[in-house]
């Protein structure tokens, strides 16, 4: 579950991360307000105005801006709610932008030059163990600079049984070039962020930039959290954070009926029962010169009430071109599931797509002969190659 920013910083705040004060507003006319409250707390006369999406690359979109008077803060907020913001991540649609950060700015002037640098805590899947991935070349996509200078991407992995050392973070700070209080500053920062990371189950934290002030403090100036799912039930706190407005609709009401669904950019829906066979079906339906247009596994209680759902929710795509159903019957029995597909059909009235219907396991020759008999445009397979070849057919 990814979390926006602001709600990002307030985890990273009760782990005793260092992050700018800030107040979030739905309306433009509570941004005032919103500035003289963070005013009141750190006494800035500058703030940062920025748009709350779950899409990196904000600023380059006109999603960020900084404000150096109430008045901008005014106007600034007025552009950014309700705008449709397009960035690098969010495609050419966009996202529409729901709320925003009013916030402390934490790029004044000092006795040094302000420094930013990038900095993440992710599982490292190649040996099994949690990393923190950090740069000096913040303010920028880590992509970029993995391809154009990896050398100034530096890796700090952890040993489980033992956790993050405080040798580690100093060497953190000390490859960042970093000295005097900045780099007691930085130490902390790492080891705060690091158990953020491991305590609320987060599949990712990343601060990019990570911000060295002008007077040697430092502060997480963007936060990205990525929350694991299956861990949510040992933090109701966290899942109450979730957004669905930034999400695709179609995906939750999905989850509301308890399907996994996931939409792709292809044109032949796939209803299946099993992950794995999920992925089987997306290979045949490639195979078969089509794209799969979703992912979406029905369960093992296929039953008719469950597959109208799902017959619904493929067909909201006006990409779809076809639907290939594919059950494997173990503990469901394949004729159940064929009545369930009949009774769907009749309930939805017209399908203007055509529906390939493969069953295998128990009581598959009966399903067959229940798709058959139906009278409904459907065809029905039972080897994977016939469902492939009738793909293919009703695709020319």
């Amino acid at each position: 579950m990814n979390l926006h920013e602001y709600q990002g910083k307030s985890i990273l705040r009760q782990y005793g991360v260092s992050v700018p004060e800030g107040v979030v507003i739905e309306k433009a006319p509570d941004a005032v307000d919103a500035a003289k409250k963070v005013q009141e707390k750190t006494k800035c006369d500058v703030w940062a105005v920025k748009a709350q999406i779950h899409a990196g690359g904000r600023g380059k979109g006109g999603g960020v801006k900084i404000a150096k008077s109430l008045e901008e803060v005014q106007k600034y907020a007025e552009a950014i709610v309700g705008m449709n913001l397009v960035t690098p991540q969010t495609g050419a649609k966009g996202k529409k932008v729901h709320k925003v950060l009013i916030e402390q700015g934490v790029y004044y002037k000092g006795p040094t030059e302000p420094k930013e640098f990038y900095m993440s805590v992710l599982m490292n899947r190649n040996v099994g163990r949690n990393m923190i991935m950090y740069s000096t070349a913040g303010g920028m996509s880590i992509e970029e600079v993995a391809e154009k200078t990896p050398e100034l991407i530096f890796k700090e992995e952890v040993d489980p049984k033992v956790g993050l050392m405080p040798f580690q973070c100093r060497r953190i700070a000390f490859n960042l070039g970093l000295s005097g209080n900045a780099f007691k500053e930085m130490t902390k920062f790492a080891d705060s962020l690091y158990h953020s990371y491991l305590n609320c189950d987060a599949s990712l934290f990343e601060i990019n930039p990570v911000l060295k002030t002008s007077d040697d403090k430092i502060f997480a100036a963007d936060s990205k959290v990525t929350l694991d799912d299956n861990a949510l039930y040992r933090h109701p706190d966290y899942a109450a954070m979730r957004d669905k407005l930034e999400e695709d609709p179609t995906e939750v009401e999905a989850g509301e009926h308890e399907l996994n669904y996931v939409k792709l950019d292809g044109n032949v829906g796939c209803m299946v029962n099993g992950a794995g066979l999920a992925m089987a079906t997306m290979d045949i339906i490639k195979l078969s010169g089509g794209e799969p247009a979703n992912f979406l596994d029905v369960g093992g209680t296929a039953n008719a009430q469950r597959v109208e759902v799902a017959f619904r929710i493929i067909l909201k795509d006006p990409n779809v071109k076809a639907i290939l159903v594919n059950i494997f019957g173990g503990i469901v029995r394949c004729d159940r599931v064929a009545q369930g597909i009949v009774d769907a059909y009749k309930n939805m009235g017209t399908i203007n797509v055509p529906i390939i219907v493969r069953l295998q396991g128990t009581n598959a020759v009966e399903a067959k002969k229940i798709i058959d008999e139906s009278g409904l445009k459907v065809h029905s397979a039972i080897q994977l190659q016939e469902a492939a070849d009738l793909v293919q057919k009703v695709l020319k």
